[in-house]
């Protein structure tokens, strides 16, 4: 007898599953942010080895929550995880390619003093914040929309799709959201951690061009959802007890459908609302110099447009756009009961190890990085 029935344990999943991401876009998000800024607000060499420090001393540690969510998906969503992961194989294998791309640029940027060797390391960190954050967004918008894959009576899956595909005008719209949204993040940490000057400045201006983008993508997002006859419903009684088979309740495509939970449920509009008024706080921090303001916003912004659009979309986590009776929901695509329990158990008590572990560490590394002290030590990237 588990503490929990198994429709709570899908719930808790559903629930667990959306605070990673957004742990991985609160942490991860800002090494993004600020590597996609690194050409633009850092000029001299000084200027850049700098902005590089304020992210490499805890990327690899933040990098811990994707790996976190890719596992909860596996573990607790497997035919999520068999769908997505074989259908967007190319689009993963893109964000894998430039991810990769951070690590070795961090190691190999210093090793020669040629400019031209140090700049285009520059432009590789570049390009390992910026693809990833714009295909996650593509890729939001994908499940947003739909994915192209069916399911037989053998519960064999096909996908359909290929890697253009994936890029649609709305699905772009979403790229350049999280693009965005991750800019605005990046901006407000480097306003925070490194010294007052040039650099700083150069963030408040682009912090403030993302921040705007942002509530503009994100007013225009939900209007193409609105309008655009977006969205999928339930046709058919779900029993949330009932065994993870994903065609046992039927589905159909309805225009709009993304926006009935917040009929039904005023609640879930705090999401949305603090997508919107957390880049206004950024913006406003931005404007006033107020870098604990700028980062508190950017933070609250991209929780907010995370969870807009998992309680936009719930019960569904990953719908069909060929064939809706095979869109998965988190009433028929979960492991098994006793699965997810024990992955409960393991949580409770490794997360806040995770977590103790991550607060220490940013208290270790408190504080603004200067040229003073890359100058002075060869620690430094």
């Amino acid at each position: 007898m588990h503490l929990f029935d198994y429709e709570t344990l899908r719930l808790i999943w559903w629930a667990l599953l959306g605070i990673l991401l957004i742990g991985f876009a609160l942490t991860d998000g800002f090494d993004l942010g600020v590597a996609a800024l690194l050409p633009f607000v850092a000029r001299t060499d000084g200027e850049r080895r700098m902005t590089i420090n304020t992210i490499a001393p805890t990327w690899e540690g933040n990098q811990v929550w994707f790996i976190l969510g890719g596992g909860a998906i596996f573990a607790a969503w497997p035919y999520v995880y068999a769908i997505s992961f074989s259908g967007f194989y190319l689009a993963m294998f893109l964000v894998l390619a430039a991810l990769i791309l951070r690590p070795v640029g961090f190691k190999y940027r210093s090793k020669r003093p040629g400019r031209a060797w140090r700049a285009g390391w520059d432009w590789a960190l570049f390009v390992g914040g910026f693809v990833p954050a714009l295909v996650f967004g593509v890729a939001v918008g994908n499940v947003l929309q739909g994915a192209p894959f069916r399911i037989d009576s053998d519960m064999r899956a096909s996908y359909e799709g290929g890697l253009l595909g994936l890029f649609t005008p709305f699905t772009l719209l979403c790229g350049l959201l999280s693009v965005a949204m991750l800019v605005l993040h990046g901006s407000a940490w480097l306003a925070m951690k490194v010294e007052r000057g040039a650099v700083q400045d150069r963030a408040r201006v682009y912090g403030t061009g993302a921040a705007i983008a942002s509530i503009v993508l994100f007013a225009l997002g939900g209007l193409f959802v609105a309008r655009g006859g977006m969205g999928f419903e339930l046709t058919s009684a779900v029993d949330p007890s009932g065994p993870s088979n994903p065609l046992r309740s039927t589905s159909v495509a309805s225009g709009g459908a993304w926006l009935g939970n917040y009929a039904a449920h005023p609640w879930m509009l705090v999401a949305p609302v603090l997508g919107f008024v957390g880049a206004a706080l950024a913006l406003v921090g931005i404007r006033g110099k107020s870098e604990p303001a700028a980062f508190a916003g950017s933070t609250l912004s991209a929780a907010g447009i995370i969870a807009t659009v998992g309680l936009s979309m719930f019960p569904f986590i990953l719908p069909s756009s060929i064939d809706a009776h095979s869109s998965l929901t988190v009433w028929n695509a979960s492991s098994s009961e006793s699965t997810l329990f024990l992955m409960v158990i393991v949580t409770v008590v490794l997360l806040p190890i995770v977590l103790a572990y991550t607060a220490w560490a940013y208290r270790v590394m408190f504080g603004r990085v200067s040229e003073r002290e890359i100058a002075a030590s060869h620690d430094f990237y």
